[in-house]
């Protein structure tokens, strides 16, 4: 079996439903050389009877990468497990924490909270079947509530919440997994939208602390509310790792940043970083292109990049709207790399006029 201990677990992006896809995760690696990346969950059911290419495929330079399948039938879950082990995926992890209607319907995501049994069971059924690591990520708690009471609920924490968190931890890493990544908020189930799951419900730093002096010898990986590198730095003083979510996907320069957060990082460093991760991902979209992909489908996943810096409008209008027009190709992401690189301040230019040129497969923006 694999050194349960090999994967890098500091830094780790979220899975992200519609965001984490194999592009978003390529660009990201652009960032961090070290980060573990996560796919979106995937069910069970889709690995075993849906298009497997299409679902699993993955880069080699986005290693090391995650595999977060989502269910609650420990027969199904060895069997997409051992697809996306043989795969090449490093880790295999299991969703006890999505919050929403389709997922409870599914009786998987954050309803497992409430079936420690069922979730060793799967986790035990899944470290049999693969070679890597099989961990789970969880909410601190669920409540069901439907009312008005659901906001006191969701804020409120006791002995009794704290006890039925340490068994279900105790349950999973008995099964054997090998870290627990640990959204520190309650899910409201039947009541709120994913979006308000993760805004109302208060983070708890705390009790992952607590949680975490409970285990000790267990990984602990926080996630929720990280947004700079210095809230990254606290945590880690605690914790043995953070897991960023939509910060990073937003203002993808913070995984940059925290990776050289024992230096200054400077305006200079961060234009090399930009100029390197446009140049990578233009010869990326040259090679997904011919082979049948989307411009915009990769280009959706950048347009963060300039976020808080000069040229920022400009950059996610080209971006945006030139990827959509016919014959959009790679060198649409070079323009944006000299946009960036000199510095544009947002202007009040209308829209982008694009145009074929003689090639027929170049665009060009016109301000």
């Amino acid at each position: 079996r694999t050194n349960m201990n090999a994967i890098d677990r500091r830094i780790s992006v979220a899975p992200m439903m519609d965001w984490t896809d194999r592009h978003c995760r390529y660009f990201l690696r652009g960032f961090s050389t070290t980060a573990l990346l996560y796919t979106e969950m995937i069910t069970a059911s889709a690995v075993l009877r849906g298009d497997r290419e299409r679902l699993l495929r993955f880069h080699v330079e986005e290693h090391p990468v995650a595999l977060q399948l989502g269910g609650s039938d420990p027969h199904s879950l060895a069997q997409a497990a051992r697809v996306g082990a043989a795969a090449g995926y490093d880790e295999i992890n299991l969703n006890c924490g999505c919050p929403s209607d389709r997922v409870q319907r599914g009786t998987f995501g954050a309803c497992l909270m409430d079936q420690p049994a069922i979730v060793a069971d799967c986790v035990a059924a899944i470290c049999d079947a693969v070679d890597v690591p099989v961990t789970v990520k969880m909410r601190i708690g669920v409540v069901h509530h439907d009312g008005s009471d659901a906001r006191e609920a969701a804020a409120r924490f006791d002995q009794q919440d704290f006890d039925h968190l340490c068994g279900f931890v105790e349950a999973t890493t008995r099964a054997g997994s090998a870290a627990s990544i640990v959204h520190a908020r309650k899910a409201v189930l039947g009541a709120w939208s994913p979006r308000d799951n993760r805004e109302i419900p208060p983070l708890r730093y705390d009790v992952v602390r607590r949680l975490k002096q409970q285990f000790a010898d267990l990984p602990i990986i926080l996630n929720g509310g990280l947004r700079d590198v210095s809230s990254v730095r606290d945590a880690l003083g605690w914790c043995d790792g953070v897991m960023l979510g939509r910060e990073a996907y937003h203002r993808p320069m913070l995984l940059a940043e925290v990776e050289a957060s024992d230096t200054p990082y400077s305006t200079s460093m961060a234009a090399l970083v930009i100029a390197r991760v446009l140049g990578r991902m233009a010869d990326y979209a040259e090679l997904e292109i011919a082979s049948g992909e989307r411009l915009s489908s990769i280009t959706r996943h950048m347009l963060g990049l300039l976020s808080h810096r000069a040229g920022a409008r400009e950059f996610r209008r080209l971006l945006s709207e030139g990827a959509r027009l016919p014959h959009a190709g790679p060198e649409l992401i070079r323009q944006a790399a000299r946009l960036a690189a000199h510095g544009l301040e947002p202007t009040a230019a209308g829209p982008i006029a694009a145009e074929r040129s003689h090639s027929g497969d170049r665009i060009s923006g016109v301000y």
